[in-house]
């Protein structure tokens, strides 16, 4: 059955169904529904949540119920994330499970408390320091938002990993009929490595991030570097719509990605070849799936809210073989419909042997 809700909120009471039991967080607009939900659910399922004294002290909260084994989460929004980028690469160090959620506003700065996706570089590129990778999901509807977070805790167990879902304002505060899993358990002691205090053992577990012997730190760097390998060879995802032999491809993630939709359909209703690719993960990016999609094309669109963050990922993914220009709007500002169709037809019109039915 489905109900009625709340982008943030579906994000909450995902999280409780995924067997989250313990977030920890700090109130920031367009996202603050989140602990403010949990602050309700999250005690009638034995879980619990507290408002840290800011973003630096709940990263470091989600750290130690990570390394006790707890199925355990944090979120904010983009200058919220910032503050905690140093407790994500300790948390990657140490090889913690955890999820992130970014209800991304406008910057940079602080900015406004509108949509944007101008986080995409520090999503995609760690944000912290000493290299590490995080697998990036990007929903787009509401429901999709409940089921890449069951995703996004199992990868992040799988992997011991933090896993960080990039929402934005649109998609938190936006209400859509979604359909819920139903509520299940999990247990530490399915995490052999955590430092749970069980007796028995023939070592201690020690969670750690720190190694001041450079040949072992080294070993420690490879079999991360192994491991997302691992994520960039088994986690890709995205979905293609539109006329596989496109001569205009448009490529746009998240809310965005609806709004593209709708103007490829009007633009394909009208003769033209196009299709676009909406990539679900940020990290590891879908270039093959890109590269797939423009086989026939002549020209590429990248449509964001930002200065065009995506664009040099869609280049290489492409091979510099087709020219790809950009469009999209910043500082809060929504494209519409109207807007990128123009844009396709713009570009359709470079096109050689244009033909407009």
């Amino acid at each position: 059955m489905k109900i009625l809700m709340e982008g943030n909120e579906a994000i909450a009471e995902a999280a409780v169904r995924a067997g989250c039991r313990a977030y920890f967080g700090y109130p920031i607009t367009p996202q603050t529904q989140i602990i403010e939900y949990l602050a309700k659910r999250m005690p009638e399922v034995g879980g619990v949540v507290l408002q840290a004294e800011s973003e630096v002290a709940s990263i470091n909260m989600v750290y130690g119920a990570a390394a006790a084994g707890a199925r355990v989460m944090t979120s904010s929004s983009s200058p919220g994330i910032s503050l905690m980028c140093e407790g994500l690469s300790y948390l990657a160090g140490a090889e913690l499970p955890c999820l992130i959620v970014n209800v991304m506003r406008a910057g940079p700065g602080l900015g406004g408390i509108l949509p944007s996706q101008a986080d995409y570089w520090q999503a995609t590129r760690g944000g912290g320091h000493g290299g590490y990778r995080s697998l990036v999901l990007a929903p787009s509807s509401v429901q999709e938002c409940v089921d890449l977070m069951k995703l996004g805790f199992d990868k992040a167990d799988e992997y011991r990993n933090p896993v960080l879902i990039l929402a934005d304002g649109l998609l938190g505060q936006m209400m859509e009929p979604v359909e819920l899993p139903e509520l299940c358990e999990t247990s530490s002691a399915n995490k052999p490595w955590a430092a749970t205090g069980l007796h028995g053992r023939s070592h201690h577990n020690i969670i750690n991030s720190l190694d001041t012997v450079p040949e072992r730190l080294e070993r420690h760097c490879l079999h991360l570097e192994d491991k997302y390998r691992q994520i960039a060879s088994a986690e890709v995802r995205h979905e293609t719509f539109g006329d596989s032999d496109a001569r205009v491809v448009v490529v746009a993630y998240g809310t965005v990605a609806r709004i593209v939709r709708s103007a490829v359909e009007r633009a394909r209703a009208e003769g033209m070849k196009v299709a676009m690719v909406r990539p679900i993960s940020l990290w590891p990016f879908p270039s093959v799936g890109i590269d797939e999609a423009s086989k026939a094309a002549e020209r590429m669109l990248v449509v964001e809210m930002n200065a065009g963050q995506m664009v040099d990922d869609v280049r290489l993914a492409v091979h510099d073989r087709v020219p790809v220009r950009f469009y999209g709007r910043q500082g809060g500002m929504v494209c519409s419909v109207r807007e990128v169709f123009e844009q396709i037809v713009a570009l359709y019109k470079e096109v050689p042997e244009y033909v407009h039915a």
